[in-house]
């Protein structure tokens, strides 16, 4: 199989031309499975192409729905932040005017907490600025980038240094690339560019593949010695939980990139298989490690429930020639959980539950809650990949989803758009509780009287405990659920009575010219607002 990512190129070509990603639909889990065809794509990913398929047919591009507006999201730039920046021995410089680093105070919380979870001691992000101004903008600032580098090795001797692109720099044309060639020859150390400015892509996930693309282009060891009792985990800011459910196998855990180390993300290329908690997440830089370095990706449903971590544990224990001792586990394993598990199902009965995550996570949440016997009518997804880049044959989590769970009556591809929640909410029963992975979206829901669980530690849903783990917290959860009916009594949503009566979240995208039809704008001069304002 030729290679699909070139680490030639220091840009990432993004998921809408990569992967087909969208970020609108509604309807059926089970009709989106059909309409992205993901037995197809990952042919036509792996030179397998026939006759009609991926050339002729209608289904080559997933239709999506375009929305007018976009009420909020996050951007390339950001996720880059987030995750080079999370580097615990490495600099990250934004070439950006000072705005693009306003994410930096929540965002070193997030990093700390994660040290936390993870044991290694506290420290602040290392990111800095070129903070541009306008004569930046106007007679270039290829300079002031290089002075920064000089400054950031003088004071912080760095291992290695990552140069972030913004909207800002790709307009006018700054050549990071060159600039990261000369200070590597001048400081000898590894000066990576990150082509990520905000408009690349539609959805901010390319960010993870962007990141992930620097590192394995030019931290990760060319000439690898194999570590045959290394897996890499490429993960977020979760606990530490696949460490004890590993070591049955005999492996350590090398965690990738959040809260990771410079030697810890170069010995990448020597671990024994590379696995995620979520393929949304991980498939790109174990696609690449697999291609360039040889360390195969494990092709397994994702670990959450009985059968998805059943079979997750079996695809490594087949890698890493554990086989028998992995069986026996799985079953321990069983006996343990099991009676607690089915517990909880007694408790949960009658209770519905609703997920606002991201794509392949989401499908793992609705699994643990299918497990805990929580009806799931709907959810919103934030982004949806027809294929992932590794196009495993049990990379397909939608399908694993709705093959052995059932279908999702109202599976909604939006991102982060606050004024559809009241919509949806309205065509279905009204949940006993909301899970949302961006925690910005939680007031919103709280609002509309629904307890919401934001997900801060993404590996708590993990494994066999995770469904236990994910039950508890639920159930504490729900048994506040008075303090949300209290509080929609007294908050009202900001949106006019047209729009919170329409049945159809995507009104604004069938119809583009509904809003200017039946609410009309009301033209007004600058001095209109200036009376106003006095």
């Amino acid at each position: 199989m030729a290679n699909k990512i070139n680490l030639e190129m220091s840009a990432v070509e993004n998921r809408e031309m990569r992967l087909g990603t969208i970020v609108g639909w509604d309807g059926k889990a089970s009709d989106l499975i059909e309409e992205s065809k993901y037995l197809e794509r990952s042919q036509k990913k792996h030179g397998q192409r026939q006759p009609g398929i991926c050339g002729t047919k209608s289904y080559c591009k997933l239709c999506e729905l375009n929305s007018p507006l976009n009420q909020q999201t996050m951007c390339a730039n950001a996720i880059v932040e987030c995750q080079i920046g999370n580097i615990t021995d490495c600099i990250l410089i934004q070439h950006a005017p000072i705005g693009c680093s306003a994410d930096q105070p929540w965002f070193n919380l997030a990093f700390n907490m994660g040290l936390g979870r993870r044991n290694k001691p506290p420290q602040n992000l290392k990111i800095y600025s070129t903070n541009l101004l306008e004569s930046d903008m106007v007679f270039g600032a290829s300079d002031r980038l290089r002075q920064t580098c000089r400054d950031v090795f003088e004071r912080e001797h760095p291992k290695a240094i990552f140069i972030s692109m913004a909207c800002a720099t790709a307009i006018i044309g700054e050549d990071i690339d060159s600039v990261a060639d000369e200070m590597e020859a001048e400081l000898g150390i590894p000066v990576v560019p990150l082509h990520c400015e905000g408009f690349r892509s539609k959805h901010w996930s390319t960010g993870f593949d962007i990141s992930q693309h620097g590192v394995v282009r030019q931290i990760v060891k060319k000439n690898p010695k194999k570590q045959n009792d290394l897996l890499n985990i490429v993960a977020l800011w979760g606990t530490d939980y696949f460490t004890p459910m590993l070591k049955p196998l005999g492996l350590r855990v090398n965690y990738m990139i959040d809260m990771a180390s410079f030697d810890e993300l170069a010995q990448a290329s020597e671990a024994v298989a590379t696995a995620t908690f979520c393929n949304t997440l991980g498939s790109y830089m174990a696609t690449a490690l697999e291609e360039h370095f040889g360390v195969p990706q494990v092709d397994a449903p994702q670990p959450y429930g009985f059968k998805g971590t059943d079979e997750w544990l079996r695809a490594i224990a087949k890698i890493v020639g554990k086989v028998e001792e992995t069986e026996a586990y799985i079953q321990a394993e069983h006996a343990r959980v099991l009676p607690r598990v089915q517990e909880l199902r007694e408790k949960f009965k009658g209770i519905s539950g609703f997920i606002m995550t991201g794509s392949a996570y989401a499908h793992g949440l609705i699994t643990v809650l299918k497990e805990l016997g929580i009806d799931v009518d709907g959810s919103i997804i934030f982004h949806h990949d027809p294929v992932y880049d590794g196009a495993g044959e049990h990379q397909n989590t939608l399908k694993e989803l709705v093959d052995t769970y059932g279908d999702v009556k109202y599976y909604t591809v939006s991102k982060t758009e606050a004024y559809q929640l009241t919509n949806i909410f309205r065509r279905i029963k009204k949940p006993d509780f909301v899970i949302i992975r961006h925690q910005g979206l939680a007031p919103e829901a709280a609002k509309l009287g629904i307890p919401a669980l934001a997900m801060g530690d993404e590996h708590i849903p993990v494994g066999y405990d995770g469904m236990i783990r994910t039950g508890e917290i639920l159930l504490d959860i729900i048994a506040r659920k008075k303090f949300n009916l209290v509080l929609q009594r007294h908050v009202s949503v900001p949106y006019t009575d047209w729009w919170v009566n329409q049945e159809d979240p995507f009104l604004l995208s069938h119809s583009p010219d509904a809003l200017d039809e039946v609410v009309p704008v009301k033209e007004r001069s600058i001095y209109d607002f200036e009376q106003e304002g006095a």
